[in-house]
């Protein structure tokens, strides 16, 4: 008989011995993340942002960035920066929002049309002054982002748009003063020609980075940090796991871009700032660095970025 698939939240992992911090992870996403009844019609009870930020406390996990990357969850993560301590936000149009807020629906590459909602009625620049309105007004706002280019969903047309949408979210970090988290997917060359043409802000974070170690040494020479999530756990992702050992470790972070990617040995399940810990382990591994020393390092980076909680 087959064993049945676990769906449910993983187990809380080994607490880590020095606190560290969530480079990005998507808490607004987390509470449907599940069902709220179980198979047999019984309520299952579904964690809060609250509960979720307490439960990465018990295991070190003690501050987190907080990226909403639509209109409606730019504006959750305006409010919930302003009641939770433990988060400052990062707010931007995703650039697969961007393509729908510029009425473009062809063909991805992934052979799927992309259908627009209601929030998509806005026009995609009204949409970015609406994120570059919400930063100004909110000082635990601390980054743009995730912003960049996703050539796995869009085709010509929305590599156009992506492209120009992301420049004026770099143009936005700079007049601002804030780091730009980016979203890269397919699109090495392009977000990196975007950056070296436009020239990129200050702290500039590839969040989840996915490249390759030459890719790797190439933003570390440019002074940018990598974000390392849970494919870096992943038992083929040998090439990923050289691009972080190719990078000093005081330009690393690491994110659980929760509630996805969630890290070796419950990939499949959903994530969750409590998680974190399995990649900052594995960070460690890789590097040859005591953990302490990683936990140290990650905090301090964390702080360079984003300034103080």
């Amino acid at each position: 008989m087959a064993r049945k698939r676990e769906r449910g939240w993983p187990p809380a992992p080994e607490a880590l011995p020095l606190p560290v911090v969530d480079d990005h992870t998507h808490l607004e996403s987390i509470a449907g993340v599940l069902p709220d009844v179980d198979e047999e019609g019984r309520p299952v009870p579904v964690p809060t942002v609250a509960q979720h930020i307490e439960d990465a406390a018990g295991v070190g996990v003690d501050r987190m960035v907080q990226v909403g990357c639509d209109l409606p969850s730019a504006r959750l993560t305006d409010a919930l920066v302003r009641e939770h301590r433990a988060l400052l936000g990062a707010i931007a149009i995703h650039p697969n929002e961007a393509t729908l807020h510029a009425g473009v629906t062809e063909v991805g590459p992934d052979g799927l049309v992309p259908t627009p909602e209601a929030r998509h009625a806005v026009g995609l620049d009204d949409a970015i002054a609406e994120i570059a309105a919400i930063a100004r007004d909110n000082d635990r706002i601390r980054a743009i982002g995730e912003t960049g280019m996703d050539l796995f969903r869009t085709g010509p047309q929305g590599a156009a748009v992506q492209r120009e949408s992301f420049r004026a979210h770099v143009a936005l970090a700079k007049e601002l003063g804030l780091p730009l988290q980016i979203h890269d997917r397919d699109a090495h060359a392009e977000v990196i020609e975007v950056l070296l043409a436009d020239g990129a802000p200050e702290r500039t974070v590839f969040h989840c980075f996915s490249g390759d170690a030459e890719m790797a040494r190439l933003c570390a020479a440019q002074g940018w940090y990598l974000s390392f999530a849970g494919p870096v756990t992943f038992g083929a992702n040998d090439e990923l796991r050289a691009a972080l050992a190719a990078v000093p470790l005081g330009q690393v972070l690491v994110e659980t871009d929760a509630p996805y990617l969630t890290p070796h040995p419950y990939r499949g399940r959903p994530n969750a700032p409590y998680l974190l810990p399995h990649t900052v382990r594995k960070v460690a591994e890789v590097t040859g660095t005591g953990l302490e020393q990683v936990c140290t390092r990650l905090s301090e980076t964390a702080e360079q970025v984003y300034g103080p909680w």
